[in-house]
């Protein structure tokens, strides 16, 4: 068996990070001793860093070192630091169960890793089936909120049905193809006329991650999950599964299905982006329009997928960084603004810029993000993916990706204009502290420099795609 110490090494050090809250769960007098966290993680992210430039196969060749799996690692890394550290004042749950509460949100954390680096079906299944049961008992915690069972209730039927599709499917490609390995997958047939079976499987295993990106009709899970869960957690669920998810969707998609396959998986992009728009044009819960806002985003996503080119998987992987970042980013304002840890309606950003400039600066860089206006990473990443799709027999999709866009605008800037110019009646009461606002501001930077900035990482992630589709 061939195994190389450096080639794991980001995936050690979280088993390491593991380990010690395991010991702290366990330990009366350590549980709620967790403030070490975040910066481990942050540390994590330079270790991601270190890892960078490795190629190669493992374990039997199940697990694979390449550019995208080290890139999906540090965009892990990044996203679990902003988690643990906007979840380290969690209000909603007790301080001697934090040692319980990280333990499985860094648990969760280590699926996402092995889901990035893994290149063979049933690992991938397992892998996956790691990053979801952490995040079964992540979403119902929130003291004694009947919204939060509903939510955890939801989350893991939903989740059982997508397990037993991904089931179905392998069964279905080992039947047509004989292999499971996605490296002997990419170089047969995935046509309907020359292997119904195979693409039906294909199909299938497919539909459990689009499940997990919230892509219609799979979303219904989506929002009832955003606004049943604690903030903190909403965070973390409306933005790491997403992660793992493309990272797979990438691999899947680089296997060159057939027109019939992309055809369909951009009529259902299509109909999210217009009904995850939609149905966010009447929200008044901000996580409630997030969810939603979340559909409509992974539709965008397929943009770059269906293409199926370099450029193409280029996109879709850069949005995931993209989408990361501006996500957490407006989680981080919801966060601070809700002291109590409940939901935060639109009218309750009333007048925040008077309150707190900086914060209220933190929600309309992340707004202007999400719709996608420049010089944002929002409008970077959306152009980077109606680039791809574009000349690629998916022009309509574009257009649809386009009016979609302008849809959006409506209720993303409905945000800022609350924050800025509408008088605050009873105004929210809270204190932010120098760390929070410097985070808050960094976030900004982050999404404005990814907007600003993008071509050195996009042009990386093109060399990348190149040798996965090679």
């Amino acid at each position: 068996m061939n195994f190389k110490v450096q080639f794991l090494l980001p995936e050690l050090y979280l088993l390491a990070i593991i380990c010690i809250l395991f010991v702290q769960s366990i330990t009366n007098s350590l549980k709620s001793k967790t403030k070490w966290l975040p910066y481990a993680a942050f540390a994590g992210v330079f270790v991601s860093i270190i890892s960078f430039g490795q190629n190669g196969y493992m374990l039997y060749n199940t697990y694979k070192i390449d550019g995208l799996s080290q890139f999906f690692k540090f965009v892990i890394f990044l996203g679990f630091a902003i988690c643990t550290a906007n979840a380290s004042q969690n209000k909603t749950i007790k301080r001697e169960h934090f040692a319980d509460y990280f333990f499985f949100m860094t648990l969760s954390t280590f699926g996402l890793l092995i889901l990035a680096s893994t290149v063979e079906l049933f690992s991938i299944y397992v892998a996956l089936e790691l990053a979801s049961y952490s995040l079964y008992v992540l979403i119902p915690l929130r003291n004694k909120d009947a919204k939060a069972a509903e939510a955890g209730i939801k989350y893991v039927l939903f989740g059982a049905v997508a397990t037993a599709l991904g089931l179905y499917g392998i069964s279905y490609i080992i039947a047509g193809q004989q292999t499971t390995f996605i490296h002997a997958l990419a170089g047969m047939s995935w046509s309907w006329a020359e292997n119904p079976m195979a693409l039906i499987g294909f199909g299938l295993f497919l539909l459990a991650f689009l499940y997990k990106l919230a892509l219609f009709p799979f979303h219904f899970w989506c929002p009832d999950v955003y606004q049943g869960t604690s903030n903190e957690t909403a965070a973390f669920a409306a933005t790491m599964p997403k992660l793992g998810a493309i990272v797979v969707l990438i691999r899947i998609m680089a296997l060159m299905p057939g027109l019939e396959v992309k055809t369909i998986i951009a009529i259902f992009a299509a109909l999210s982006m217009t009904i995850g728009n939609l149905a966010a044009l009447s929200q008044k819960d901000i996580k409630r329009l997030l969810g939603y806002s979340s559909v409509s985003h992974a539709g965008y996503i397929m943009l770059g997928l269906v293409s199926g080119t370099a450029y193409g998987l280029s996109a879709a992987a850069f949005y995931g960084l993209v989408y990361m970042l501006m996500n957490l980013t407006i989680f981080w304002v919801i966060t601070r603004l809700s002291s109590s840890g409940r939901n935060i309606y639109v009218d309750d950003l009333n007048g925040m810029y008077h309150s707190s400039p900086a914060l209220a600066f933190t929600l309309a860089v992340a707004a202007f993000a999400l719709v996608g206006l420049p010089p944002t990473a929002g409008f970077t990443g959306k152009l980077f993916l109606l680039t791809s799709a574009w000349g690629q027999n998916f022009n309509w999709l574009v257009i649809v990706g386009a009016v979609n866009t302008a849809i959006a605008i409506y209720y993303y800037l409905n945000l800022v204009r609350h924050a800025y110019t509408v008088k605050e009646v009873a105004p929210l009461k809270f204190t932010l502290s120098p760390s929070s606002t410097a985070l808050a501001l960094l976030l900004s930077i982050g999404v404005l420099y990814l907007g600003l900035v993008p071509q050195d990482i996009f042009n990386w992630l093109m060399k990348t795609s190149h040798f996965i589709l090679s």
